[in-house]
């Protein structure tokens, strides 16, 4: 029987959140009053909360001042994209020697994407930026190594942060987004490593911005 989470980590995975979908932009000071007061609890969980995000590198705490969302650095983004290809690419590498992973694996990423479909229509970003991010880490989890099954997962919110932003750049990507996805996939389904691995390198960089070709 799992436990109730306590104030403390609810306001923690409250807070991350709006970070990560952008309702606190980067750059933007909060206060603990202010979120106590939004979620409607008192303000030691809160400042429990903010600790916890400044030691994770989310949020900067200023004395009697409040807590700077920290934003996305500069280069931040090349080096997250970087470590996703190594990562996924020898996923792949070790997927597409099992014809029984495949099997196992094809199904859940298409029911991933008739999911990321529905979202594109009716959703929000932040549920799109999930799906997106769960889509890439069955990939991984699929190659299983479980040192990096825990490294991916501890990009896994920076990820969604991207994406969210890239979005909110330009909403009318999410069309391509899923269309690189379904492509993923059949280069999956047909062991295409080296297909995959240019493909994913493209669909990343396209995705955040950056110029094409640096992460191999």
């Amino acid at each position: 029987m799992s436990k109730e989470p306590t104030a403390a980590e609810h306001a923690y995975v409250t807070v991350k959140e709006m970070i990560v979908t952008g309702e606190l932009p980067g750059g933007e000071l909060v206060s603990e009053g202010d979120i106590a007061g939004r979620m409607n609890i008192s303000r030691t969980p809160v400042r429990e909360a903010f600790l916890r995000l400044q030691v994770e590198g989310w949020m900067r705490l200023y004395p009697k001042r409040g807590a700077l969302v920290v934003p996305i650095a500069p280069g931040e983004a090349e080096h997250v994209v970087s470590a996703r290809w190594l990562v996924e690419t020898g996923s792949v590498r070790v997927v597409a020697a099992s014809p029984h992973v495949r099997e196992r694996l094809l199904p859940r990423l298409r029911a991933n994407l008739a999911e990321q479909r529905e979202i594109a229509a009716t959703g929000t970003r932040a549920d799109f930026s999930a799906a997106d991010a769960d889509f890439h880490r069955l990939i991984v989890r699929a190659g299983a190594n479980p040192l990096l099954d825990a490294f991916y997962d501890g990009l896994r919110e920076r990820q969604r942060r991207m994406t969210t932003h890239s979005l909110a750049r330009d909403p009318d990507q999410i069309s391509r987004i899923v269309d690189d996805h379904s492509r993923l996939a059949d280069l999956i389904e047909a062991a295409d490593v080296d297909g995959f691995g240019e493909a994913v390198d493209t669909h990343m960089r396209r995705t955040h911005g950056l110029d094409e070709g640096g992460a191999k």
